[in-house]
């Protein structure tokens, strides 16, 4: 479910947990009903404090993506994956948005742009075969 969690990138680690659950439930490698870790078992597993992960699914049951079950511990919501494909494509956005901001402050042009996107592309689709 979680790859790994980095302390030193900027980004808090409830939000990293939040971020990670949503992109496994985005991409199928949680489904619905299926049980997330115990608070403990979680916390214990990324070396973090419990609080942080009761934050994180605190937060995720806010937006719907746990639910309870009574007697058992949190669960995917059933209508929980088309949420986390907006919510995925919103993180993406967001950070393209980062990368095409400080080209544009670079003086970048759109042509050098694309070319560099899609070498990165066929890069990366190199790399996965």
């Amino acid at each position: 479910m979680l790859r790994h969690i980095d302390a030193q990138n900027g980004i808090p680690i409830y939000e990293q947990i939040i971020r990670q659950v949503t992109i496994a439930v985005a991409d199928g490698s949680i489904t619905p009903g299926e049980h997330v870790p115990s608070v403990r078992e979680l916390a214990n597993r990324l070396a973090v404090n419990p609080n942080t992960v009761v934050r994180a699914y605190r937060d995720l049951q806010a937006q719907g993506v746990l639910v309870p079950v009574r007697g058992t511990g949190l669960a995917i919501a059933a209508d929980s994956v088309s949420k986390c494909l907006e919510q995925r494509l919103s993180l993406i956005r967001q950070s393209l948005r980062s990368v095409l901001e400080e080209a544009w402050r670079n003086r970048i042009s759109k042509a050098e742009l694309r070319t560099l996107c899609d070498s990165e592309l066929n890069r990366l689709t190199e790399e996965a075969l």
